[in-house]
């Protein structure tokens, strides 16, 4: 799911009961719903819909709200014109049954490391997956290693821990539909998602 927000810091000080920064929800370009959760101390805001927003107060508070697409676009509109960054999208393959990355797909980690690199600050998102070899249950536990395991390889090159999520998809989106326990190495794989 793609997830397009908008983040607004404005100056302290210009106005009293300005806030310090608005994270506001953008529609997706393509119609696809999206979310996204902003946290702090201060407390917890879900945007669900277009252009609800979480406001960081100067207190450290932050408050929900809702504009018009009217207001942000003329609001930000600057910001609204800068060309937003494509997400990039590489795919790691694995030996079969374990977290083990393929020799093929070792020497792919320079490339991923330079593509984020590239994106000071953006988010990591490593979805593992697997064949339908062994039951859907095991499946799920070794998607979820693989997973971890790429996001572990980026931890150990520097990348900060809180940019990088890890989540396992199991059997449930091969790249190749097979029957149950077909040996597909396409489908033994972790996509490395980099926005």
């Amino acid at each position: 799911m793609s997830v397009r927000y908008l983040v607004v810091v404005a100056l302290l000080g210009l106005q009293a009961c300005a806030p310090v920064s608005r994270v506001i929800l953008l529609p997706d370009s393509e119609g696809r719903s999206t979310a996204v959760q902003v946290s702090n101390a201060g407390g917890v805001v879900d945007l669900t819909q277009p252009f609800q927003t979480a406001a960081l107060q100067q207190d450290g508070r932050l408050e929900a709200g809702v504009l018009s697409a009217d207001e942000v676009q003329e609001k930000y509109k600057g910001l609204l014109a800068l060309p937003m960054p494509t997400a990039s999208q590489l795919t790691l393959r694995f030996e079969p049954g374990t977290s083990n990355l393929t020799a093929e797909s070792q020497g792919q980690l320079p490339e991923i490391i330079a593509l984020a690199s590239q994106r000071a600050g953006g988010e990591i998102l490593v979805v593992g997956h697997t064949d339908r070899t062994g039951s859907p249950q095991a499946n799920d536990t070794l998607s979820l290693q693989r997973a971890q395991a790429v996001r572990e390889l980026l931890v150990q090159r520097g990348f900060a821990p809180e940019r990088i999520e890890a989540i396992g998809r199991g059997e449930r989106e091969p790249v190749v539909p097979t029957e149950a326990n077909v040996n597909e190495p396409r489908n033994r794989r972790a996509e490395i998602i980099i926005r």
